[in-house]
C-alpha cells in the first residue's frame, strides 16, 4: 500500500494541487505555480491561512518560492530551497529577482544608502539572498547597493555560489545565544532543526527542514563512532556535536542556542523524552 504523501513537502488540497502530483493525488485542478521571492526579512510559513496557527518554518529574504494560490490576502507556496509547503501573507512576496549574493553574518542591516549612521530599513539574517547592483564606500566602509533598495555592508556578503566555511559546525556555533523559537530558521530566532539546516546550507549542503526528516538524512553511525559534525537525535530534537563530548543545539531548556556536555544533555532530556534515538553523519 502506498504511503500518504507528506503535506509538508507536497502541495495538494481537494480543490488544487501541484501539477507534478498529477496521478498521485486527487484534486479538482492541477497548476504549475508561479515563481516569487520573499520580500520581508523573515516570513513565517504556517499550515493554514490563519495567523493564530503555529509556525511550521520560516523563509528568508530573497528565497524563492512557487506560488500555487492567492486568496484573501494569503498565498499558498512551496519553498524551492527545501520543498516545504505552507501559507504566508501575500504581501510578503515580490516578483523574482535573481540573487547575486547572500548574507553570511548571523545578522546585518540594510541601510537606505551607503551610510551606517542612517536609520536601517530592515535587518536580515544569515542565508538571506540579495541582488547587488553596485558598490559604494563611505569613510572606508564598503557597501553593496541592492536592486530591492538600500545598501548592505559588503563584508557581510558572499556571492551565492560561495560558502561561509566548509565546517558547518563552526557556522552553527556563530548562533550561540540566539533565542530559541519554535519553527524559527533565522538569526533572530531558531529551533533545533532550523539550526542544523541553516548551518549545513551555508556550508553548501542541502538538508531537509524538520528533525524527523533529518533523522533519515546522511548515514547512521554508532554512538562510539560519533565525532565533530555528527548529529544526535531524540524524539523531536536534534543537536550537532562540537566534539565527542560537547553538544551544540537550539533548545527549549535554555531557550537559546547553547553549548552543553553531551552526557548532561542526555541525562536532562532523558527524563522527559527518553534516550537518544540515533546518531547520524550528515556529510
Amino acid at each position: 500500500m502506498t504511503e500518504p504523501l507528506d503535506r509538508r513537502l507536497h502541495a495538494f488540497r481537494p480543490d488544487l494541487a501541484d501539477e507534478r502530483l498529477s496521478g498521485r493525488v486527487e484534486a479538482a485542478r492541477f497548476v504549475r505555480g508561479e515563481p516569487a521571492t520573499i520580500a520581508v526579512p523573515v516570513a513565517d510559513l504556517r499550515p493554514a491561512p490563519d495567523p493564530a496557527r503555529g509556525i511550521d518554518t520560516q523563509l528568508l529574504f530573497g528565497e524563492e518560492v512557487r506560488v500555487f494560490d492567492r486568496r484573501d490576502g494569503w498565498a499558498w507556496v512551496q519553498a524551492e530551497q527545501d520543498g516545504y509547503v505552507g501559507y504566508l501573507p501575500e504581501r510578503m512576496l515580490q516578483a523574482p529577482l535573481a540573487p547575486t549574493h547572500w548574507l553570511v553574518a548571523p545578522r546585518s542591516f540594510v541601510y537606505p544608502e551607503a551610510e551606517l549612521r542612517k536609520v536601517p530599513l530592515m535587518a536580515l539574517s544569515m542565508g538571506s539572498r540579495v541582488t547587488v547592483t553596485g558598490e559604494a564606500e563611505t569613510r572606508g566602509t564598503r557597501y553593496f547597493t541592492l536592486a530591492s533598495g538600500g545598501a548592505v555592508i559588503a563584508a557581510h556578503c558572499l556571492p551565492v555560489e560561495k560558502v561561509v566555511a566548509e565546517d558547518y559546525t563552526r557556522i552553527a556555533a556563530r548562533f550561540l545565544e540566539t533565542p530559541y523559537l519554535w519553527g524559527g530558521r533565522s538569526g533572530f530566532g531558531i529551533d533545533c532543526s532550523g539550526l542544523v539546516q541553516l548551518a549545513l546550507m551555508m556550508a553548501g549542503h542541502a538538508a531537509p527542514r524538520d528533525s524527523d526528516m533529518l533523522a533519515a538524512f546522511g548515514a547512521p553511525i554508532l554512538p562510539e563512532e560519533a565525532r565533530r559534525g555528527d548529529l544526535v537525535f531524540w524524539k523531536g530534537h536534534v543537536g550537532i556535536l562540537e566534539d565527542e563530548a560537547t553538544l551544540l543545539h537550539a533548545n527549549g531548556h535554555s531557550m537559546t542556542v547553547a553549548r552543553e556536555p553531551l552526557t548532561d544533555a542526555i541525562a536532562r532530556i532523558g527524563w522527559l523524552y527518553g534516550q537518544p534515538t540515533g546518531f547520524r553523519r550528515p556529510v
